[in-house]
């Protein structure tokens, strides 16, 4: 059992403390929202700076260049140095087809901070990709599969994927979204690998997506359903979710933004809020299945723009979950224990 790594196969037990959702290089066009506030129209375009983070920190998906965070590789290699010196090990990028991936940066990034990271393949929401939605199941699961066997087309010395994700569903599922779930089915029936989802903004999206998953064969112990923190506001539904056995993952750390662009009518659970779910979690028994991140796919969030940064959950959550009542032991299970088993295949 290894991890793949964009530089090779590691043993899990090297693989430290996992981030299993970030995005070190990403494009995400995909995500922006129309501002409806025409007094604001000038701030749409304008670059991320201290004189218009008081805007784009409240209006961040209506910010085109906060979309780019793809043009911050500098920036993004310091934040790994400084994740590596605190303590942080290694980094699934859950960038795919859809939002641009960068495979042979994430091979440089790797190389030139000592972070180990893995790479996703896969297919991001239907919206975001127009020329792949006639793809059909088999098409589909044979691009995965060779970009995590064989190495990604274009990459320097065939840098091999280790994860398929983060597979993007939108609510209701849309056709060619069922389909790269079920060819993500198809893959870990064949390989074994790791999955991990992006459900749509419905609490009824993450069932929905298992029962598709798994009847196309998919292994749930394999695989991460992402954003909980956003979808389930309910810690019943939360906890009812989990009794099907995959990874429950709360990965927006570091967003404490009431104001949810991205589906208005949800108030966007804070930090502390995330770290009550998780000990509710724990609680019900499944501290073996939950995993957390920070989903930073923005430079606003960024530490050169003075957001909280790649070590957020580092220096900040993991003290905190401790202030909390959840010990150690059960901290190493969500940040190492659990993610290093998930990937490991």
């Amino acid at each position: 059992m290894k991890i793949q790594t964009v530089l090779g196969p590691i043993d899990p037990s090297s693989a430290g403390l996992v981030l299993p959702h970030e995005h070190l290089s990403i494009a995400a066009g995909a995500l922006g929202v129309k501002n409806k506030d025409e007094r604001f129209k000038d701030y749409e375009n304008a670059a991320v700076a201290m004189d218009t983070l008081w805007w784009i920190n409240q209006n961040p998906y209506s910010n085109i260049p906060n979309l780019q965070q793809c043009e911050e590789h500098e920036a993004v290699i310091e934040e790994l140095k400084f994740f590596k010196k605190y303590g942080g090990g290694t980094m699934v990028d859950n960038t795919n087809l859809g939002i641009s991936r960068d495979i042979n940066f994430l091979k440089q990034a790797s190389e030139k901070t000592g972070v180990n990271i893995v790479a996703g393949t896969g297919y991001y929401v239907e919206s975001s990709r127009p020329e792949t939605v006639k793809l059909t199941v088999e098409e589909m699961a044979a691009h995965m599969k060779g970009e995590l066997q064989d190495g990604c087309d274009g990459s320097t010395g065939s840098i091999k994927c280790g994860v398929i994700g983060e597979v993007g569903c939108s609510w209701p599922l849309l056709p060619s979204e069922k389909r790269a779930l079920q060819a993500a089915a198809q893959v870990n029936v064949d390989i074994g690998c790791p999955v991990i989802i992006h459900p749509g903004r419905d609490d009824k999206a993450p069932q929905e997506i298992v029962r598709v998953y798994q009847e196309a064969g998919g292994k749930v112990d394999k695989l991460i359903m992402s954003h909980l923190d956003r979808t389930f506001l309910s810690e019943d539904k939360l906890v009812q979710f989990a009794a099907l056995g995959c990874y429950c993952e709360f990965d927006l750390f570091g967003i404490e933004l009431t104001h949810y662009q991205q589906k208005e009518s949800v108030d966007m659970p804070g930090d502390a809020t995330r770290i009550k779910s998780i000990k509710s979690l724990i609680n019900s028994g499944y501290e073996d299945k939950i995993t957390i991140s920070q989903d930073i796919h923005t430079k606003h969030r960024m530490m050169k723009y003075g957001g909280h940064g790649f070590s957020h959950i580092l220096l900040n959550i993991i003290p905190k979950m401790l202030k909390r009542g959840i010990s150690q032991e059960q901290i190493d299970k969500i940040t190492k224990v659990n993610p290093q088993k998930w990937l490991a295949y």
